[in-house]
């Protein structure tokens, strides 16, 4: 059957990526930038060309479809959900993506800048890619597999499954969102309208890895109020904030206690925005653990660092905030066991091993979990992400096609 059917998923992937769909973490409006309804459009027709004749985009950029079932059983309604946006990190304007036939294992030196070199001894999953079809960006920004890959993977599971009547399963939904990359992917959505009891998002790694556990996220500010003077006459009166900022930032741990020295279970905090002026000073924090009371210890820490910087200098007063972002996934779906249980055998069927591993990061699922949509999360081969380097295999994303097809049909067979 799958040897049989010509795959779309690499076309329409080579389509999407050339569609600026980039979001903006400094724009409170939602969606966050009006250039990722671009692609919800086009993927709203192509739904329906496929025989999806309730697909629709709503004001806020979410895309919402139905396949609908073919069995007589009562089964249950399964959701997949991938994200239209790529990330602020790097430009997602005028990808030009490349299809590298019959990969030989030799580093790829990207050609719209020779000092972008994706080598093997960097990403060594490229050597399982050897002989085959690989894609990447050509230098200049990233390639958008994050997550791409999930939307065009979802839309070829829905060409399969109309093309072939005969795979029975249930009711489908399928959701398309915006602003991911911006921590909001889930802030508007609408789940009576998605009316699905279980999940699963395409946005995933290697082929084979299934995730059903994320960091706890949380988001910290400290805002230190600095003495203001005119400069001219400010000696003995001024104390800089933006300074004093400074002295915040140096005193963190050098070799623990963030991104850049932590692995596998570790948690982190992590500054990414500075801004202010002489009077006031802000630092913007994420801090993340899979062990979600250890949060609270590490805002404490990061609060005691800031107050024993200002309590050297008399005026000095730290406000710190903290804003929580999203909980981890495995809290909710250790309830709901059947979810894993199916995908492992599905993997199998598909000729894979599941190897079940944490993100060190979090997904739509993570707050659909909690929302009422117990939601883990499925490969699509996407590697180097947010970067230039990033890159994705084409047998990778079709056997998630066929992984989603033989998902669908196990939750109609236990039904």
């Amino acid at each position: 059957m799958f040897q049989e059917y010509s795959f779309t998923v690499a076309e329409r992937f080579l389509h999407y990526v050339q569609i600026d769909t980039q979001s903006d973490p400094e724009n409170m409006a939602f969606p966050s930038s009006e250039k990722q309804k671009d692609l919800s459009k086009i993927l709203v027709s192509e739904l329906q060309q496929i025989g999806l004749s309730d697909a629709q985009i709503d004001e806020n950029g979410y895309v919402y479809a139905t396949i609908s079932s073919n069995t007589d059983k009562k089964v249950p309604v399964i959701c997949f959900c991938s994200h239209v946006d790529t990330a602020p990190d790097c430009s997602g304007s005028n990808v030009k993506p490349i299809v590298h036939r019959h990969f030989t294992g030799e580093d790829i030196v990207l050609p719209d800048d020779n000092t972008q070199i994706i080598r093997v001894k960097d990403y060594p999953y490229l050597k399982q890619h050897i002989g085959k079809d690989i894609i990447t960006a050509s230098g200049l920004t990233l390639l958008g597999a994050d997550d791409k890959s999930g939307v065009a993977i979802i839309v070829d599971m829905a060409n399969f499954l109309i093309a072939h009547p005969e795979i029975k399963h249930g009711d489908i939904k399928i959701l398309f969102t915006p602003d991911e990359e911006t921590g909001r992917g889930t802030e508007k959505v609408d789940l009576k309208k998605v009316g699905a009891d279980f999940g699963y998002t395409l946005d995933g790694g290697e082929c084979g890895t299934f995730e059903d556990e994320t960091f706890s996220a949380d988001a910290a500010k400290i805002i230190v109020n600095g003495v203001i003077a005119h400069p001219g006459y400010a000696k003995g009166k001024l104390v800089n904030a933006i300074k004093i900022a400074g002295e915040i930032l140096d005193a963190l741990p050098k070799n623990e206690f963030s991104p850049e020295t932590t692995e596998k279970r570790e948690g982190f905090v992590h500054p990414v925005r500075v801004s202010g002026i002489a009077e006031k000073a802000i630092i913007d924090f994420i801090v993340r653990d899979f062990v979600t009371d250890n949060l609270a210890k590490h805002e404490e820490r990061l609060q005691n660092i800031a107050e024993e910087i200002a309590s050297k200098y008399k005026g000095v007063t730290i406000d710190f905030e903290v804003k929580e972002q999203y909980r981890n996934m495995k809290d909710i779906l250790v309830k709901y066991p059947k979810i894993a249980e199916y995908a492992k055998i599905a993997y199998e069927k598909a000729g894979l091993s599941l190897r079940n591993e944490p993100i060190r990061g979090g997904t739509d699922g993570s707050r659909l979990s909690y929302m009422g949509l117990p939601c883990p999360n499925i490969f699509t081969g996407m590697q180097a992400i947010h970067s230039k380097h990033e890159w994705i295999g084409v047998d990778d994303m079709e056997k998630a096609v066929e992984v989603l097809v033989r998902l669908v049909q196990i939750w109609e067979e236990k039904s």
